[in-house]
Order: C-alpha cells, then structure tokens, then sequence
C-alpha cells in the first residue's frame, strides 16, 4: 500500500486552515511528528494516523486515498444527484464520513450509469460495512493475534489477488 499521508495530511490542513502547531495540539502528538509526516520523511504508525484523524474530525480512511484519486473524484458529483436524496432520507448513515467517503460514494456507477436510489442507499450500506471490517482489523493488528491475523490475511491476499491475477485496484479477482 502507497503511503499517502503526507500529501493528504496536508490537504486536510488546509481544508481546515490549521498550522502544524494546531494539528499537534488537537491531536496529542509532537509537532515533529507531524512536521515529518507532512513532509513525507516518516511513515506513521496506524496509532498515530488514528490520532490525526480524531484531531482533524475526519475518518483514518482519509489518509490512505491517493490524492490523484480525489481529484478525479469531484468530477463525479453531478453525475448521481439521487446520492443526496438518500443523504436527506438516511441521515444517520452517514455518521463519520468524511469528504473521501462521499466522493467515492458520488463516483460510483450503477448498471447503466448513475446510481439509482436502491444502488445510492446498497452502495452506502456496503461502504460502512468495508469500515467497520477495517476498524475491526485495525483493532486486531493491535493485539497479540496480530502475527496470526497478518498471516490469514497474507494467506487469502495470496490466494485471491496473486494467483488469480488480480490486483488491488480491482474489486473482483479476473477469472
């Protein structure tokens, strides 16, 4: 996985018009740290990236985007109106999205083209579902199982994307 924290951290810091300094502070961590990453001369731990996120307000999901990918994004937006009908009609849904989850939710084509309501409301349900597997899995790479669930997931990754020809930017392995 490409590291992308520190050109998002940046954008996310002028989205919020904050310094480094007030990252530091609403996050608890050193302003080094968080100079180094801005600058992109340190990989930050998961720990930390959580950390950021909850002083910024956004997901940990934030980091991870390319920044390339968001701009191609906010192209999309015009293209699936009916996002923002289930948006209005499903309010709680979307509790801790952030503005990477909604240009992903608004780049998404149903069969055809844009989404309709049913593909709008299918495709939120099933990107809260990604999340809370990936909070489950960050909080197991935190425990002493972490070995044992790196090697799982190293085991289907090998099964599902290497041997079948598949890569990480397809959804579904080639057949």
């Amino acid at each position: 996985m490409s590291d992308h924290s520190g050109p998002n951290l940046l954008r996310l810091m002028a989205a919020a018009e904050l310094s480094i300094q007030e990252v530091a502070q609403r996050s608890g961590l050193d302003e080094r740290t968080v100079r180094s990453i801005a600058r992109g001369t340190h990989r930050p731990h998961p720990r930390t990236l959580h950390r950021l996120a909850g002083g910024l307000g956004v997901p940990v999901d934030e980091f991870f985007v390319a920044p390339a990918q968001l701009l191609y994004r906010r192209f999309d937006r015009r293209t699936n109106p009916l996002v923002d009908e289930v948006l209005q009609g499903y309010p709680h849904l979307f509790e801790g999205w952030g503005e990477a989850d909604f240009d992903e939710l608004h780049s998404r084509v149903g069969s055809g083209g844009p989404l309709t309501f049913e593909g709008a409301l299918g495709a939120v349900h099933a990107m809260n579902r990604k999340r809370e597997l990936h909070d489950k899995l960050d909080v197991l790479l935190e425990t002493g199982q972490a070995k044992t669930i790196g090697g799982i997931l190293d085991l289907i990754y090998e099964q599902v994307v290497v041997s079948t020809g598949g890569g990480p930017d397809r959804n579904v392995p080639k057949c």
